[in-house]
């Protein structure tokens, strides 16, 4: 046996379109989402930068005084030591050549320039 459905009234299906048709959309508000998130990553790179310093990540090709190779922090204008044997930078990173001058002499005193090393015979 196959149910028959009650006819709908079509008022009804009238009041319903009705009912849509009257809902117009809002005007969308301007997101104000992104001004927060702007100044909080803002504040957290000001953060990394004010703790962290310069990365040293682009540096100046060898530079060669007083019998010395350093290379330069173009970001920032620390300086380090550089060997120019292995082509590799080592020591700490400082303003001052002569400070990084003072390190390496107190911890490779065999390794000054200039200075010939005495061979016993």
């Amino acid at each position: 046996m196959v149910k028959k459905h009650p006819k709908k009234n079509s008022g009804d299906a009238k009041i319903m379109t009705d009912a849509v048709e009257q809902e117009k959309p809002e005007k969308l508000k301007k997101s104000s989402w992104w001004w927060p998130g702007v100044v909080a990553t803002s504040l957290a790179g000001a953060a990394v930068v004010a703790f962290r310093g310069c990365w040293h990540g682009n540096m100046s090709w060898p530079v060669g005084v007083q019998g010395y190779s350093y290379q330069v922090c173009l970001s920032c204008g620390a300086m380090r030591l550089f060997d120019e044997k292995s082509f590799n930078a080592y020591g700490p990173f400082r303003y001052d050549l002569n400070e990084l001058i003072a390190w390496e002499k107190s911890t490779c005193p065999e390794s000054v320039p200039g200075v010939n090393a005495q061979h016993s015979v």
